[in-house]
């Protein structure tokens, strides 16, 4: 009865993990579109219009430590000087899509 119930357990183990589906990534398609709606005011084409240093180019963000999605998850959601906190604005999703898409432009030189 042991012997059952331990390769019962396992098949239920392999199971869960070899036809879990993965977590899903950030959609930078839908980033694009809420980056168009709520920052392209002050960030259209990766600029900053309030501090022309700190744009959104890969150079800047990695010059200010902003290079990754945790780095620009946080200034989204809580905001920093002159730049809102979109906290309550945005859901977490829509900011972690928000960070997929800067990054992604980032990258391609925000062409």
């Amino acid at each position: 009865m042991k012997k059952i119930f331990s390769v019962l357990l396992l098949v239920m183990v392999i199971f869960t993990f070899a036809f879990n589906s993965p977590a899903l990534a950030a959609d930078a398609a839908k980033g694009a579109k809420l980056f168009s709606a709520n920052c392209a005011q002050c960030h259209a084409g990766g600029k900053n219009l309030v501090n022309a240093a700190k744009t959104l180019k890969k150079e800047a963000l990695q010059k200010f430590d902003m290079y990754s999605e945790e780095a620009i998850i946080t200034q989204v959601t809580k905001g920093k000087g002159a730049m809102p906190a979109f906290k309550g604005r945005l859901k977490p999703e829509q900011i972690e899509d928000v960070a997929a898409y800067v990054l992604g432009q980032a990258d391609n030189g925000w062409k």
